[in-house]
């Protein structure tokens, strides 16, 4: 029994940080899944004037992906990775992207609002884990062109009917 009250004492921290992953996971596994589409998705081919070139996705990914309901695609923006989230209806799935970073193990730090070249509202922050630095920038937009940095914001207004769909949800990532 002391061995085990010590292995804990040592290890709480880690245990917590799991514990709170799978309960963040857990509508992960329980959730109600959309039926997916039958036709291919179309993306932009182009960002702000710079040509997309799709990326393959990581198997977790994947993974994730074929749990929401909308669709997720990965794009080489030049200088950024730009991962681009679409759905339908409101969902609890298009969660904040610090939450995905942090269940990554990234420490999450400078979380800001900034106003890009466009005079687009973003919510930005810096991530690192292993001496990998990056700079994440999301926000999300209606069919009306209304933005949220908020996900939770978006998720009550799209729920309310204040906000109409389809949404998308752009994450912007470039190594800093």
């Amino acid at each position: 029994m002391r061995r085990v009250e010590r292995l804990f004492a040592e290890h709480w921290p880690r245990c917590i940080a799991a514990l709170l992953l799978a309960c963040a996971l857990l509508p992960l596994v329980h959730g109600e899944r959309a039926p997916r589409e039958a036709t291919a998705h179309e993306w932009p081919t182009e960002w702000d004037g710079t040509p997309l070139r799709p990326l393959a996705m990581s198997a977790l990914e994947q993974r994730f992906a074929a749990q929401i309901p909308g669709h997720v695609a990965r794009f080489d923006h030049g200088h950024e990775l730009l991962v681009l989230r679409e759905v339908q209806r409101p969902t609890r799935m298009l969660h904040p992207a610090a939450d995905c970073y942090r269940g990554l193990g990234y420490r999450i730090a400078d979380a800001r609002l900034e106003r890009d070249v466009h005079d687009r509202l973003w919510r930005c922050f810096a991530a690192e884990r292993g001496g990998k630095r990056v700079r994440v920038c999301e926000r999300i937009v209606d069919s009306q062109g209304a933005s949220f940095t908020d996900a939770s914001a978006w998720f009550w207004a799209a729920s309310l009917g204040q906000s109409s769909g389809p949404w998308r949800a752009v994450t912007r990532v470039e190594s800093l």
